[in-house]
């Protein structure tokens, strides 16, 4: 217990003898040590551990490039699983414990080409409306090495995603996103298989055989025929830890040299965050290069990472080896003490927010006396950890081992290729079709949704007869059908702002672009659509008795299913602008109240106000074309009696209710017209996804790369 409170009273330290050279305490305090051997060795607790020197690491690189200016490069390395111990670049370094892959030594696991990245003067900043706002990242150097994993910790705001996505941003790598977007109706094979068929080029066997690897590497095998669930899919899935690893799987599926991992312990508990770091440690194994951002995590997690990068606001306090990080705070004056994690120590001493805490501990102190023990001066600490880095043994190291790693130039990472357009096309319609049919409560249901209103429409305008007397009576059930239903398709907005979604974390990635995620929903929504526009179609037909003619039938389904077309292609495009449920409902109602107004039942349209009823929004309501085209099927030709000796027809006695041409062929120019809009949407669908809402946030960036001309 006097070991312990001897630990904790460091904390108290002052901010004078915090910031003072001759105050720090010794190296000698109780710190962690991971002893070599298996990672089910536990991590022991040692007094004044000696530093052994080892070996150099053994980098070989076949190839070398630098992407980009500055000093960012990225060589190529042989895919030979290492984990290196440099103890002449940087003190204290201790070798990484061998992992067996699964199924133990029976089973050959495919190795994997890592790359080694270094950065160097590395800063970024965030552009701002009018002028450059501060710092994100701040003259950041480091570097990371194949078959390693490195963390890059920190406090919120400190700049951890941020130097990631810069890391990422000009490489080919796989990136994972905090949250990413899966499809719950498909198994976790068919989700990982069509991403491969998404992105990989050849053959349909090869890429089975990288979706196996996939889900091997993830150790997902106990769940690849089992759907991912969550979000909207009626069957329960899986729980939040096997999610993430899919995530992962995906990117693992275009077998990339580096992966970036945005706080892969995301919303994980305890067992799903040990069991997730073994995996990853497992694909280090391999080959892979890792690189992920983390805000906390256990002692048992802490000893898994090989590398860690602690930033605060921007600036990086250490970088180097994990064990070595231990050795830089208790030479700075703040020893880990001994019952606890060092990430929490980390994070405790350079976590700005404990200072309110310790505010509130000293306002209650004059009632509980010494509340806590907590009496750090977090700023103090901050500056005290940046300036012993800096002069520190460990910043040479990184400077040395960057040099080795650019002194030479080699060729730049190519992609490995990818999939056609066409096959992408194919497969995202083919996946569409997939999902509608297995996600009841959008798609399904919105089909019983529409014979439901179907049903009510005929019943309230059944038995009306062909007589001249009917003929309003007609006018307004056309109207009502083609209005209340196209209203009713608001009930897909969700499903279509999932698949925006997916889209964007596939686009990210340059899984998919937005040509082809538009003409494969656009090819994949046909078939639901003309279900429910046929079936639709028929109850309403009948049921209010209109002419018994085939052609003219068929001609009311194919008018109402481009009715159908117009209104996802409109919906599509006010989902991309606002993508949101609450929003787009409101918007989309919005305009369909508008589009009812114009579309000419409750006044001619030859008697609207001209400005603006007339131009645009009679013209560009779709209400109108598609009402007009029905009611000159149902009129043009027909002839009523008028007497016994007297005739009018259809279009005389329809004139009085609804304005139509006197053409036959004007409904064939409206059927034209409204498949002129279903395209035109998704043209603007189109042009907001390429050029407005597609961008990545990493293109919000401005990268400054400066070199250190001391």
């Amino acid at each position: 217990m006097e070991d312990i409170q001897s630990q904790s009273d460091l904390y108290r330290s002052s901010s004078s003898s915090a910031s003072s050279p001759t105050s720090r305490v010794p190296s000698s305090h109780f710190f962690y040590v991971r002893k070599p051997g298996s990672l089910t060795q536990p991590i022991s607790f040692e007094d004044s551990p000696e530093w052994e020197d080892t070996d150099d690491a053994d980098v070989r690189m076949d190839e070398e490039a630098n992407i980009g200016g500055g000093g960012d490069s990225i060589n190529d390395a042989t895919a030979t699983p290492i984990s290196p111990s440099l103890s002449k670049i940087n003190s204290g370094s201790m070798t990484s414990p061998p992992v067996v892959p699964e199924g133990g030594g029976g089973n050959a696991v495919r190795k994997i080409a890592g790359a080694s990245i270094a950065w160097k003067n590395l800063t970024v900043t965030m552009k701002g409306k009018k002028r450059y706002s501060d710092k994100v990242v701040k003259s950041s150097n480091g570097y990371v090495l194949p078959g390693t994993m490195t963390v890059i910790m920190g406090p919120a705001k400190s700049g951890k995603s941020t130097l990631l996505r810069a890391l990422a941003g000009r490489l080919e790598s796989g990136y994972v996103e905090r949250e990413t977007q899966l499809i719950g109706s498909l198994t976790v094979r068919e989700f990982l298989y069509y991403s491969a068929l998404l992105q990989l080029p050849g053959f349909l066997c090869q890429k089975r055989s990288v979706v196996e690897d996939a889900i091997q590497a993830m150790s997902l095998s106990d769940y690849s025929n089992k759907l991912i669930g969550g979000g909207h899919c009626y069957m329960k899935g899986l729980r939040s830890g096997e999610r993430r690893r899919v995530s992962i799987a995906r990117e693992l599926v275009m077998r990339p040299h580096i992966l970036f991992i945005d706080e892969p312990l995301y919303h994980l508990d305890s067992v799903s965050t040990l069991l997730m770091m073994v995996t990853l440690k497992k694909l280090a194994s391999m080959g892979c290069t890792l690189v992920f951002t983390i805000y906390q995590s256990s002692t048992e997690v802490f000893g898994l990472f090989d590398r860690i990068c602690l930033l605060s606001n921007g600036n990086t306090l250490f970088f180097g080896e994990t064990l070595a990080c231990l050795q830089h705070f208790s030479n700075a004056g703040f020893p880990c003490p001994i019952m606890q994690s060092p990430s929490d120590h980390f994070l405790r001493a350079i976590n700005t927010d404990f200072d309110r805490i310790i505010a509130m501990c000293k306002n209650w102190q004059d009632d509980n006396g010494d509340f806590s023990a907590v009496n750090m001066d977090t700023a103090v600490a901050i500056r005290t950890l940046e300036a012993t880095y800096k002069s520190s043994a460990d910043a040479a190291s990184v400077e040395t081992m960057i040099f080795k790693l650019t002194e030479r130039e080699g060729s730049q990472l190519k992609s490995k290729g990818k999939a056609g357009a066409a096959t992408r096309v194919a497969v995202l319609t083919w996946r569409s079709l997939l999902v509608m049919s297995r996600e009841w409560k959008y798609y399904w249901l919105r089909l019983i949704l529409y014979l439901i209103l179907t049903l009510f429409i005929g019943t309230l305008y059944s038995g009306l007869g062909h007589s001249l007397s009917s003929v309003a009576a007609r006018v307004a059930a056309v109207f009502v059908f083609v209005s209340f239903a196209s209203l009713l398709g608001i009930a897909g907005i969700p499903s279509l702002l999932k698949e925006i979604k997916i889209y964007r974390s596939e686009a990210s990635n340059q899984h998919s672009g937005a040509f082809v995620f538009i003409l494969g929903q656009f090819l994949g929504s046909i078939p639901f659509l003309f279900l429910i526009s046929i079936s639709s179609s028929l109850v309403f037909y009948f049921m209010v008795g209109l002419r018994d003619d085939i052609g003219l039938l068929m001609y009311f389904v194919l008018n109402f299913f481009m009715c159908l077309l117009v209104n996802e292609g409109l919906m599509l495009s006010i989902a991309c602008v606002w993508r949101d449920v609450y929003w787009t409902t409101l918007s989309l109602i919005s305009v369909h109240v508008i589009m009812m107004l114009a579309a000419g039942h409750f006044r001619i349209r030859n008697a609207l106000p001209k400005p603006l009823w007339t131009y645009p929004l009679a013209y560009i309501s779709f209400h109108t074309y598609s009402i007009q085209g029905l009611l000159e099927n149902e009129y043009i030709g027909e002839v009523f009696a008028v007497g016994e000796v007297r005739s009018i027809s259809g279009y005389e006695a329809i004139g009085g209710y609804y304005q139509i041409a006197a053409d036959a062929n004007s409904k064939w120019r409206n059927m034209l017209v409204l498949l002129a809009m279903a395209f035109g949407y998704r043209l603007i669908v189109y042009v907001l996804l390429r050029f407005g809402l597609n961008k990545n946030v990493s293109s919000r960036l401005l990268l400054s790369h400066r070199k250190n001309n001391s």
